[in-house]
Formats: structure tokens, sequence, C-alpha cells
């Protein structure tokens, strides 16, 4: 591993190491940086550049690149505001997917996911999964209880369905309330605490099947969110923090 300089940052408990670039890691190198036994430890990796605006790139910690990244995302702008790239606490960043805005808070930042898009439902092993696109795809489950819910065995079954050229994020959702209780496995990584855009996916189906009305309160292993869909656009609202800085690589 070569030397480098990062920050790892975590929004709902959903962490990752964020290193400033462009630096062109390989699929290895980050899969190395990931592993929490010998890396650093993460979900994923978030590459920050500053050139004629902020840009941020998502990698799973399999390697795999993502197109989006809704925790990320909110992690990005607390990072970049706070090392004085941006000026106002409202601007955009460029994603793979084009530019989102983002708002930075005292105690939690705000960040544009985009419009929702339910790409139709599909069936397996006889559950009814509702598929979304929220720039990268979800498969949302409705359960009636997460504990007991097998995540770990089916969430790698339906990732990896055949059916999904590039894999899916899987989200398992329970509605009670007016608010979303959810647990995910995400491509590449695993049963995670908290997947942004899992978040907004569960949410959305949750305005469709049982009328919930925006704002909504999304509860996860790591802590709750807040998604509002204004005139057709998802923002997700929680915590972006640090967990401490360090170098990678020195002998």
């Amino acid at each position: 591993m070569r030397n480098l300089a990062f920050t790892k940052m975590q929004g709902l408990g959903n962490d990752f190491v964020v290193i400033d670039g462009p630096i062109g890691l390989s699929a290895d190198e980050i899969s190395e940086l990931c592993d929490r036994r010998l890396g650093i430890g993460a979900d994923g990796v978030l590459e920050v550049s500053r050139a004629d605006s902020i840009g941020m790139k998502y990698w799973n910690a399999d390697g795999s690149p993502a197109e989006m990244c809704g925790n990320g995302l909110r992690c990005v702008a607390r990072y970049t505001y706070d090392k004085g790239w941006a000026r106002d606490r409202n601007f955009p960043i460029q994603t793979p997917i084009g530019a989102r805005g983002v708002k930075v808070l005292e105690d939690a930042v705000e960040a544009e996911i985009g419009r929702v898009k339910v790409t139709g439902h599909t069936e397996i092993d006889g559950d009814r999964y509702h598929l979304i696109d929220v720039g990268n795809p979800h498969a949302v489950l409705l359960v009636d209880d997460l504990n007991s819910t097998d995540v770990a065995t089916i969430g790698p079954r339906v990732e990896m369905d055949t059916q999904f050229e590039s894999r899916t994020n899987v989200e398992f959702a329970s509605f009670k309330d007016g608010r979303v209780d959810m647990r995910v496995w995400e491509r590449g990584v695993g049963e995670t605490t908290a997947c942004g855009t899992g978040m907004v996916a569960a949410a959305f189906v949750a305005t469709k099947t049982n009328g919930f009305e925006s704002p909504i309160v999304v509860e996860t292993r790591g802590g709750e969110g807040q998604v509002e869909f204004r005139d057709g656009v998802a923002w997700l609202r929680g915590p972006a923090e640090y967990v401490f800085r360090g170098n990678v690589g020195e002998r």
C-alpha cells in the first residue's frame, strides 16, 4: 500500500475512508484500505477532488465503483466545507451521476439525492421486492419483524440475483406510525448500519404503499435520519462526523 493521508468519517455508522484526489486507487488498494482487520476499516472509500468544482467518487469495500452514496455525500459536504473549499454552507458537489446540492448545518448535513424512479417489481424466493432507482439500484422488501429477518442469508442472494446486471442494494423495511425502520445489505459491502440512498428508497416505497407524508423519519441500526421530498426531489438529512485522521502505508 502506498503512503496516503486519510480522514475516517461516518454517517449513522456508515463509515468511509476519505482521501484527497485525484489519486487513482486500484480495486485491490481500496479493498486493503477497507479491511477491518488489516487496514483502516470502512464500508467504502470516498475520493474528494477540487478543480473548477468539488467532486466526489465512491468505491465499495470490495473495490467496485458505485454511482452514488448518500451518507458519503453528506460526509464529503462537511469535509470540504470544513477545509474551506466551499465558502457558503450551500453548494453543489459533482458526482458520477451529476451535480447534487448540499447544505452543511451545525449538527447535521442535508444532501440532494435526486429524483426517485420505480423500475418495477420482482419476486425472489416467494418474496416481492420493490425495485427503486435512486441513481443506484435498490430492491426493497417489506417485512413485519426486522429482528427475525435473516439479512445475512437473503441479502447476498438478492444482491447477486442474475436479473440485476450490476447487482443491487437490498433494503428490509418495516413501516409503523409514520416512521420507517430499516436494515440494509449493501452491494459490495454486506450488512451496514445505514445506507443513505437506501433510506430514500425505503421512504419512497412508504409514500407509495402506505401513504406516508414527507418528511419521513428513517431509523437504521446506526441511528435515525430524515428523508424529505421537495418537488419530486429527495433530500437526506442526518449526522456526518469525523472519527480520526492518519496516514496509511508508513513504515
